[in-house]
């Protein structure tokens, strides 16, 4: 069996034995624990969620992707992307038969990382304390309602089918609502699922299509057409980072994203650190309500660092600190690939679920058509030439340090030439 054949036949197996390593969809706590809390705090006397997960056993599925593991040749780009994928997937395994102990949180450190990992020269935490400062200096903004187009969840359904039905053309995804979600949205190959009983601005309700549609579903989508190997359709857990800062990043370049999502998206990563040191669910909640995040949205917060963890705190679910990251990671990876004139890069990463490193590491394969192009691309992505002038000129406007400019310079006068006769 040759090297291609043999990884065609791990591809296979990964495939198989990541059918039942879900994690989103079995940690999530439903609109009636939300009410059921909401109602507690209304009486004066919040009670704290009860929770109860099943049990999991993923023996079967561990012993096949350990075997992948320390089969799939590390020497091969293409077999340690399936090495890698497999052992993401075996930790996600250990991570979901330990809910509520400290191998739960353990393995979600491993998998999405902590407040106080490094980007650069600085941490997760403390570039989610300047992001909260920053959008303290713009309260007054914050503060306006935007009440433009406000939708229910079903109608936003119909609006986000449409939009994708126009996208996909030749696939059909279907968009459907769920009342046990933490999270506002989230989308697959096959199927977008919504919040129920919620609302959404017109301006949300974009974002959702940008972010789930034309990101997240598409590349999964792309994915699952490879030829050879299908497990790029897979919501591997180690891609997760890139995932989520490639959507956000496809707000930010559409315009749709808010300094309230930015704001929210810090503040998580504080709540994170703070659960981690031992605050529980209460302490949680109320942090996010003194950051001044309604009641509804403060449980909605809290569930997503509580949800599969231990209510009294410090063994947790790190999920959200892959945003800022992946969001920064994302951004300066596009501006460097159009420095270095890798203008395929930024369309590779939509030919499946890949990691940033995964796009560099299989060039070979890229280049061999081993890996085929993704036929869905967002349109600000299939747009070469905008998205180059816009990462050139953002690197450029970046040499300008703001700290060295007063609102002041901007006020100057014509020079005086002398007499004029």
């Amino acid at each position: 069996m040759d090297a291609t054949e043999q990884f065609v036949e791990f591809d296979q197996q990964l495939v198989a034995a990541s059918k039942g390593i879900k994690i989103l969809s079995v940690l999530g706590w439903g609109e009636l624990v939300c009410n059921d809390f909401l109602a507690s705090l209304k009486r004066g006397n919040p009670i704290i969620p009860t929770i109860a997960y099943p049990n999991f056993e993923y023996a079967e599925q561990k012993l096949i992707l350990k075997k992948i593991m320390n089969s799939a040749s590390r020497d091969h780009p293409v077999g340690w992307y399936i090495g890698e994928t497999a052992h993401s997937y075996f930790i996600a395994a250990q991570m979901l038969e330990g809910l509520g102990t400290a191998a739960f949180r353990e393995c979600s450190e491993a998998l999405y990382g902590r407040p106080d990992d490094q980007i650069g020269k600085l941490s997760n935490l403390t570039l989610a304390d300047d992001f909260i400062k920053i959008t303290d200096d713009f309260s007054a903004i914050l503060n306006l309602s935007d009440d433009s187009g406000i939708t229910g969840s079903q109608e936003t359904a119909q609006i986000i089918k449409v939009r994708s039905d126009a996208f996909f053309k030749d696939y059909s995804i279907s968009v459907i609502v769920e009342n046990d979600m933490s999270s506002k949205a989230a989308a697959g190959s096959e199927r977008v699922r919504l919040r129920g009983h919620s609302e959404f601005t017109a301006n949300e309700t974009e974002q959702l299509v940008q972010h789930e549609v034309f990101v997240h579903s598409a590349t999964m989508l792309n994915g699952r057409r490879q030829p050879w190997l299908k497990s790029m359709g897979l919501g591997s857990p180690r891609t997760t980072a890139t995932q989520e800062g490639l959507a956000t990043f496809a707000e930010l370049i559409t315009g749709t994203m808010d300094l309230g999502r930015l704001r929210r998206i810090a503040l998580r990563i504080k709540a994170i650190d703070h659960a981690l040191n031992g605050a529980d669910f209460m302490e949680t909640f109320r942090f996010f309500l003194n950051s001044g995040q309604p009641d509804k949205e403060s449980f909605q917060s809290t569930a997503r660092i509580f949800r599969g963890g231990d209510l009294k705190g410090t063994n947790v679910f790190t999920k959200d600190c892959v945003y800022l990251k992946g969001l920064l990671s994302v951004h300066t990876f596009l501006r460097k690939a159009i420095q270095e004139r890798k203008i395929d890069y930024p369309q590779r990463l939509f030919s499946g679920r890949m990691t940033i490193g995964d796009v560099i590491r299989l060039e070979e394969a890229f280049n061999d058509g081993w890996i085929t192009p993704g036929k869905y691309l967002a349109p600000w992505v299939a747009n070469q030439q905008g998205l180059a002038a816009y990462l050139c000129y953002n690197a450029f406007s970046n040499k300008l340090q703001l700290e060295e400019i007063r609102l002041e310079d901007f006020s100057y006068e014509i020079k005086d030439l002398g007499a004029v006769d």
